[in-house]
């Protein structure tokens, strides 16, 4: 057996991942173990090991995150369209045709609220609100509570 490893063992070693092992870079270079744990312990492979899968999931994550934020942006430009078709439409309709526009604002807001990490405010959603602030508006005299306190008390 040949005493001394090539330069590419410890690439060879790296590229073995989870089936890494000295025992197979002895048997595919023709060496001894004891060559190739005192080489990779003089070489410190198992901190450079760490060091090389700790840099490729920093890599991994920044082009994860780029990815993550690009996706962000281009949602984020959609739902300013649709906000504003929706918007247009409110502004042309009539309120009781105007609920698909009401709906889409809805969906708008949404979703652009959790793409901003804000999320829903208690489930409540815009439809309901208008239909809630509708119904609160809309009444007429003889449908006003008896029970509330008039103004003079």
């Amino acid at each position: 057996m040949s005493a001394k490893l090539p330069v590419d063992a410890f690439a060879y070693y790296f590229a073995l991942g989870p089936e890494r092992s000295h025992a197979a870079i002895a048997d595919k270079y023709g060496v001894s173990k004891r060559t190739v744990t005192r080489t990779a312990v003089q070489q410190d492979w198992a901190g450079q090991v760490v060091e090389m899968e700790a840099q490729a999931r920093k890599k991994a994550n920044a082009a994860m995150l780029e990815t993550l934020e690009e996706m962000n942006l281009r949602h984020l430009k959609l739902l300013r369209v649709i906000q504003s078709k929706a918007l247009e439409a409110l502004k042309n309709l009539p309120l009781s045709k105007a609920m698909e526009a009401v709906r889409a604002l809805e969906l708008c807001i949404r979703e652009e609220r959790q793409a901003r990490g804000e999320g829903d405010e208690g489930g409540k959603n815009i439809e309901q609100v208008i239909r809630g602030e509708y119904e609160r508006w809309m009444v007429t005299d003889k449908e006003v509570p008896s029970d509330e306190p008039d103004e003079a008390e």
